[in-house]
C-alpha cells in the first residue's frame, strides 16, 4: 500500500507503461511484494513451507488478497463502512 500511495515516493513511481500499471493495481503489486518477501525469507534461513514453488505461489496469492482487501476498506479518511 505504501508504494502505490505514499507521496515519498512520488518522483520515482513509474506512470506509463507495464511497471506503471503495476503501481496502479493494489493485487498486482501485493502479489508481487510478497513473493519477493517470502523469497528474502527463504534465502535469510527462515523456511515455512518445504519447497520453494509452494511458498512463493501461497504467499504472493495471499499478500495479493491482503493488499485487494485493505485498499478496499481503508481510505485516507480512515476505515470506509457503508450500508
Amino acid at each position: 500500500m505504501t508504494l502505490l500511495y505514499a507521496t515519498i515516493f512520488d518522483s520515482i513511481r513509474p506512470t506509463e507503461g507495464k511497471l506503471g500499471e503495476l503501481f496502479s493495481c493494489s493485487m498486482c503489486m501485493g502479489f508481487h511484494s510478497g513473493w519477493i518477501m517470502f523469497l528474502l525469507f527463504w534465502v535469510g534461513g527462515l523456511r515455512m513451507w518445504s519447497t520453494l514453488e509452494l511458498g512463493i505461489f501461497i504467499m504472493g496469492f495471499l499478500s495479493s488478497g491482503t493488499s485487494y482487501i485493505l485498499d478496499k476498506i481503508v481510505s485516507d479518511d480512515g476505515i470506509q463502512i457503508s450500508k
